[in-house]
């Protein structure tokens, strides 16, 4: 057979070989098809002087797809198979946006029972995915296509994998025919994520698509991380009928426990320490319980991250909030008058707290963040509510150290009459205090609640007592524009529950285009902006550094009118005598709703000056 490079010639020469004869072949520069089937000649036939009739391109650029004669049995296509594979492993819903070269994958969900969620913008599908994730322990999908679409997911992605959420990311690519040829919007997405991934692979043949899905799959579980996979618009459109891989038989979560040895002699030390406090992390999300009996035979405070704040309730007599700089005082009290530390599921930041002489437990299912920060005593290296199903009934039931308890008790009234104050504060502009004893008077016990980066996260954190609720945030990348992506994420994948997204107007700002997917997917999400005109938190570091205030300050739209032109409601408040009856509103509708709150630019959460 003739044909008009050697490019073609690898095509004809393949497809031949396996019984395929193309019947359709796409100009790879403006998308115009050849069809066989309407046209005088064979595309083989035609001569090597051959353009497209509607941008020119010669015969060279054309890339040969479509249906295979000699082989209609099979029915379904690499897209279709990938597709089938990642609905056997429980994947409700993918968040993306389609294009040129992802749209077998599209078209595959449509066929599918997976639910596409079209977002505004590929930063607003990775961080959907990252949430998924963080909420569910679940994979999380995201889609995008090639170039900028899938650059876009980088932010969205850290996230994920500094945050440790399992994630695969779907990112199209140019035909495997032009990888490496410097095509439209091809960049090496190989080298991209490869930094930052735990598993990063091109699907560069049909007999690949199926395995290289497994894999990334097992990758997204393993650390957790993210896994990305590069599909070729050509690839996914070609004929595939292998059978997928059975869930159950091929991905397995790590259940790390330690050995019964290394239990035993941890609780040897713990049950000789008189001062112990436990401090947890994202790791014991799941293990409140078995959290709140270790404190109770102990006697001991409880504090945690800021990521496992309300996994146990704040208001049991031993909890002490949020440890470091986010937190309240009183946890930091805590750590500061222990004997020993137990460090569950935390790869712990805060040794600068740490008194000298301290002892540490500490245990963590990745063996290299025990010890990471600091020397340990008795390091384990496990599943934090498996290692504690086992240290628990270890542990000997202690007589309440009085002097201890109470100092840490003294700082903890001192810090509740503050929280009384901030929910009595009348001033306008509205004390950011106020706006969050205000929500949390008017929000159900068993709330989600998505907390976006910026001056508002301290007043949260540090004066927000969790009675039920759960939170999430970027927590380790720290970005900006989480908040309302993670409360779409969560009320599809919890839609009987209250669902807030407490947010600053830099960070809803960035992504507030994505309110229309709320409207749009029916997700009665409530978005909480405080409105103060800047990055408060930026001026607060410049304070902190002395520099003057520079560049933190900006004109704002009005986002309650923005919102009700997007078809949800919308609320500004400037009177804060008004809030409490406008959130009691906007919490007990059913359609999406945004409350703006005009903040007093001038009152921030407590920082740190730096000593020079």
């Amino acid at each position: 057979m003739k044909t008009s490079s050697p490019r073609s010639a690898y095509f004809f020469s393949t497809y031949l070989r396996v019984g395929y004869i193309m019947a359709k072949f796409r100009c790879s520069v403006c998308n115009w098809e050849y069809d066989e089937d309407k046209e005088p000649k064979k595309f083989s036939e035609l001569p090597d002087t051959f353009t497209c009739p509607v941008c020119g391109a010669p015969k060279s650029a054309f890339v040969p797809e479509g249906m295979a004669k000699g082989d209609e049995s099979i029915k379904t296509n690499v897209a279709d198979k990938v597709v089938e594979q990642l609905e056997s492993f429980g994947v409700k819903n993918i968040y993306g946006i389609p294009g040129d070269s992802n749209l077998p994958l599209i078209e595959a969900i449509r066929k599918s029972d997976i639910r596409f969620i079209l977002t505004r913008h590929e930063e607003t599908a990775a961080f959907m995915a990252s949430a998924h994730g963080k909420m569910t322990d679940h994979l999380g999908v995201c889609i995008s296509i090639a170039g900028p679409g899938c650059t876009n997911l980088i932010t969205g992605l850290m996230d994920a994998a500094t945050d440790r959420s399992p994630v695969l990311a779907l990112t199209g690519q140019v035909p495997e025919l032009y990888l490496g040829s410097e095509g439209f919007q091809e960049i090496d997405q190989i080298e991209l994520f490869s930094p930052f991934t735990e598993y990063s692979e091109t699907i560069a043949r049909p007999n690949q698509a199926l395995k290289l899905t497994l894999m990334a799959a097992k990758y997204a579980y393993k650390k957790p991380g993210v896994s990305a996979l590069s599909t070729p618009t050509d690839i996914l459109s070609e004929k595939l009928d292998e059978k997928i891989f059975i869930p159950d038989k091929r991905v397995f979560k790590p259940d790390v426990m330690p050995d019964d040895e290394d239990i035993s002699s941890a609780a040897k030390l713990i049950n000789e320490s008189e001062k112990v406090a436990i401090f947890a992390g994202w790791g014991a999300r799941h293990s409140g319980d078995l959290l709140v009996e270790l404190a109770e035979k102990l006697k001991s405070p409880i504090a945690t991250t800021s990521r496992a704040k309300g996994v146990i309730n704040e208001t049991h007599r031993y909890s002490v909030g949020v440890l470091g700089s986010i937190g309240p005082k009183q946890s930091a009290q805590a750590v500061k008058n222990c004997e020993l530390l137990i460090i569950i599921g935390s790869g712990f930041r805060q040794a600068n707290l740490l008194p000298p002489g301290i002892k540490i437990v500490q245990i963590d299912i990745d063996a290299t963040r025990v010890a990471k920060t600091i020397n340990v005593d008795r390091g384990l290296v496990g599943d934090a509510k498996l290692t504690l199903q086992k240290l628990v009934p270890l542990i000997k039931e202690k007589e309440e150290n009085k002097d201890f308890i109470d100092g840490v008790n003294r700082v903890k009234e001192e810090h509740l009459d503050e929280i009384k104050n901030d929910s009595t504060d009348l001033a306008v502009p509205i004390s950011p205090g106020y706006i969050i004893q205000a929500i949390k008077r008017n929000v159900s016990d068993d709330a989600i609640l998505c907390v976006d980066v910026g001056d508002h996260t301290y007043w949260f954190y540090k004066k927000f007592i969790c009675e039920g609720q759960r939170t999430f945030m970027s927590a380790n990348i720290a970005s900006m524009g989480f908040g309302l992506p993670a409360s779409l994420s969560a009320k599809l994948d919890y839609p009987d529950t209250q669902v807030v997204c407490v947010t600053g107007d830099g960070g809803f700002a960035m992504l507030m285009a994505d309110f229309t997917t709320a409207v749009r997917e029916d997700l009665a999400i409530k978005v909480i902006v405080f409105n103060d005109g800047k990055l408060k938190n930026i001026k607060k570091e410049q304070e902190r550094d002395n520099y003057p205030e520079y560049g933190v300050s900006f004109p704002n739209p009005n986002f309650a009118e923005f919102a009700r032109s997007c078809g949800g409601e919308g609320y500004r408040v400037e009177d804060p005598t008004e809030l409490d009856g406008i959130l009691k509103n906007a919490f007990g509708s059913d359609r999406p709703c945004l409350v703006e709150v005009i903040v007093d630019p001038e009152k921030m959460a407590p920082g740190t000056k730096r000593v020079d």
